[in-house]
């Protein structure tokens, strides 16, 4: 029912079919981030549209609102939502410690007041599985702690380990046969403390591995490092999620040091403040230069935006505050970052990624100085 097999390398880089219960997943791969069951501007056929293959939705979120139960008596994610492609859930914990009110965390769990109404709730690893089953995505995620940056070497070993005694429980709480449960690997920017946890999760033999707690503030370099450690120690055979990340020279980055799949709000959250990725690096809508553009946002994309909009267009509905601004503009964000990975895929499958990527990296790379464009830590896509 889960299946990863590996059909192409060009160096570490990987190109591989994730089988799940609702599909097929080609990698390396983006997954839209649907916070509460929804990629916020756009509807399930245009995720179809612009060739999304699997979605993540968020544990915490709905174990609040409007609950896990109700999402199961609905069928689950699938029949909640109408999307027919896998789901991928992540298990609450990065949420809890950036986003709520956190009470108390000690070894059984980490009590907290939502940051929706103040109430009081625990979430642990057997309850974060348990509202993952409810929620019935085809891959879910292990309970971890994930220490903020900087953090102290003493803290980030503290949490390191306790992750892994978590992920054990995690382990022992999963009953659905059809949920592939990854292991978080933690570690902060140190990179024996990483090697560790890798190691150690290695042993309970999850079916997918993530890796948690970078894109929370560290220097690009160090995350790069920490991937480039991390490369030889996962099994060769079995899924790489590297969490939160990123711009599209991330994903390019990170698969080339042998991650398979990503997330991240910014192409959702960035069009909905006006700012597109196109084949010749980022535009900024907002900019007097567009009021009579008749171009479409990239003239290399084929997306519906680029096929029906003008720049014009797009900076009148966005300064005149219309919705449909930000579903033109998220549609042509997310089409650009599945394009990105299924461009990549192809050159891994004909050998030539390093050529692929030495020429996206040069058009998309910032000018020197220009902000990265690198989101505020926050949940919400």
């Amino acid at each position: 029912m889960f299946e990863f097999r590996v059909e192409g390398r060009s160096g570490r880089a990987r190109a591989g079919l994730l089988t799940t219960p609702h599909g097929v997943v080609p990698t390396p791969i983006f997954m839209p981030v649907g916070t509460a069951a929804a990629v916020k501007a756009v509807t399930t056929r245009d995720l179809a549209d612009v060739g999304a293959h699997i979605v993540l939705a968020n544990t915490y979120h709905l174990m609040l609102r409007p609950g896990s139960r109700l999402v199961a008596d609905l069928g689950g994610l699938h029949g909640f939502t109408g999307w027919k492609g896998p789901f991928l859930t992540d298990s609450g914990g990065y949420q809890v410690f950036s986003l709520a009110a956190l009470r108390q965390l000690d070894e059984h769990g980490v009590r907290f007041r939502s940051h929706l109404d103040g109430s009081e709730h625990l979430l642990s690893p057997e309850r974060s599985i348990e509202i993952q089953g409810e929620l019935g995505a085809d891959i879910v995620m292990a309970f971890d702690e994930c220490p903020p940056y900087p953090a102290p070497r003493e803290a980030v070993a503290a949490a390191t380990t306790r992750t892994t005694r978590w992920a054990q429980r995690s382990r022992e709480a999963h009953r659905r046969p059809d949920q592939a449960l990854f292991g978080i690997v933690q570690g902060g920017v140190f990179d024996d403390l990483r090697a560790r946890s890798a190691e150690e999760l290695i042993r309970l033999d999850f079916p997918g591995y993530a890796v948690g707690g970078l894109s929370v503030g560290e220097p690009k370099p160090d995350m790069l490092r920490v991937l480039e450690g991390l490369d030889p120690i996962l099994p060769a055979d079995k899924p790489r999620y590297l969490m939160g990340v990123g711009t599209p020279e991330d994903l390019i980055e990170g698969i080339a040091r042998g991650i398979d799949m990503f997330d991240c709000v910014m192409p959702t959250r960035n069009a909905r403040n006006g700012m597109l990725f196109t084949s010749q690096g980022k535009l900024s809508i907002r900019n007097a230069r567009h009021r009579e553009d008749p171009r479409p946002p990239d003239p290399d994309c084929a997306c519906f935006t680029c096929r029906t909009a003008s720049r014009a267009y797009l900076r009148h509905l966005h300064l005149a505050g219309e919705m449909t601004a930000a579903t033109l503009m998220t549609i042509h964000n997310l089409a650009f970052y599945l394009d990105t990975v299924r461009r990549v895929r192809h050159s891994i499958l004909l050998g030539r990624f390093e050529e692929f990527r030495a020429e996206a990296l040069t058009r998309l790379r910032p000018a020197p100085g220009e902000p990265p464009g690198q989101p505020e830590l926050d949940p919400s896509s």
